[in-house]
């Protein structure tokens, strides 16, 4: 198709060349197995679009670096994998308060601590939904192939301008490190796609930047532009300057929840592989599987039915805000679900609060290697 290109790339290296055929023009790292290739492809991609790429001293400075990048109004990034997240984990939170858009690459590995480093884990799903102290809802999409790497950040970019704060692709150390074709928009369809932040364009002294709906973010127009704001990560007023009135802070932190929640519909993404002929009956089999899981968890369905077996996949795109209603419609359509993670029931525990169900089964592995599609097929065999 004309709007789409033919590459033979890496995850870590379709999620940079994103960032940049989306319009970011400014990324800080740091380097961290797995996703250390992120950054190394961004220093040699902005630099020929008029961009700048640093690797900072620490992942701290790092994420600082490009929430001021995105306060001076440039689309920015950067990318890590989960300790690096909880060194940046302060300043994420600043830029949840101050509404700063960001866009941040997460390559799983696993944890606590240095945990593997080399190794493939889903560890950091829990940590992505609040990667940060306070109330505020985060964004989080997850890639399932080497298309979503580019797909998904390009995605983040657009959601991060829209609702004015950090959006976050997990990848995991599989998909990252995955060499092989993928089907991409090419650059022109993407930059037909942009959704850029909105911007105010009345009068200076009319412009308060934290004004706005109750179900909207802030309206930060770029500075050194004649419009005159301040940033705080304490609770502000209007203009962004610090207050403690009841009533102001009461409605900036219920606005930093409702803009995220009262819009979800402008966040969901899922597939739904083989679900098409589920009826209900007795035998079917749900599968819910995300990021490079999904992928064995396809070949696992397809042996399943040739052994007569009726399995489908329900893949969330977006973990979080999670797909409540979608998730609930399958659970309470099929009685055998399971649930497949290279984790300890990050997202089984979502699966089992939004519907209610305590019989959900479970397929977890922590010790860095693959689930395989055999293992999901003795599985289902095993339990159902």
């Amino acid at each position: 198709m004309a709007d789409t290109r033919e590459v033979i790339s890496s995850g870590n290296h379709l999620a940079a060349l994103a960032g940049a055929d989306a319009g970011c023009r400014f990324m800080a790292g740091y380097p961290i197995t797995p996703s250390s290739e992120v950054i190394e492809q961004m220093s040699d991609l902005l630099p020929k679009r008029g961009g700048s790429c640093i690797q900072m001293e620490d992942e701290i400075a790092a994420v600082a670096a490009a929430i001021g990048a995105g306060m001076a109004g440039h689309r920015t990034m950067t990318a890590t994998s989960g300790p690096g997240i909880s060194l940046k984990a302060e300043n994420l939170g600043l830029a949840q308060m101050c509404e700063v858009p960001l866009v941040v690459v997460n390559v799983m590995r696993g944890g606590p601590s240095t945990g593997l480093p080399t190794r493939v884990s889903q560890g950091d799903v829990r940590q992505a939904k609040n990667p940060s102290h306070g109330d505020y809802r985060s964004i989080t999409l997850c890639a399932g192939n080497l298309a979503e790497c580019y797909t998904e950040t390009v995605r983040a970019f657009n959601l991060a301008d829209r609702f004015m704060q950090p959006v976050f692709v997990l990848l995991d150390e599989t998909i990252g490190h995955m060499h092989g074709k993928a089907i991409i928009p090419t650059p022109e369809a993407v930059a037909a796609g942009v959704v850029p932040r909105k911007q105010f364009t009345g009068a200076p002294e009319d412009y308060h930047p934290y004004e706005c709906e109750s179900d909207q973010p802030a309206v930060l127009n770029k500075m050194f532009e004649g419009y005159r704001y301040h940033f705080t990560g304490l609770h502000h007023d209007k203009n962004g300057f610090p207050t403690e009135e009841i009533e102001t802070c009461r409605k900036l932190i219920q606005r930093l929840e409702d803009k995220v929640m009262l819009h979800t519909d402008e966040l969901e993404l899922n597939e739904e592989f083989m679900l098409d002929d589920m009826t209900g009956e007795e035998g079917e089999v749900l599968i819910i599987a995300y990021g490079s899981v999904s992928l064995s968890a396809k070949e696992a369905i397809r042996h399943l039915r040739a052994a007569g077996i009726k399995a489908g996949l329900f893949r969330p795109l977006t973990l979080w805000p999670s797909p409540e209603k979608s998730i609930k419609k399958y659970t309470d359509l099929i009685k055998n679900v399971l649930c497949v993670e290279l984790n300890i029931r990050q997202y089984t525990e979502e699966v089992e609060r939004v519907s209610s169900r305590l019989d959900i089964e479970g397929l977890f592995k922590v010790n860095g290697r693959p689930i395989s599609p055999y293992e999901i097929v003795s599985k289902v065999k095993e339990v159902f």
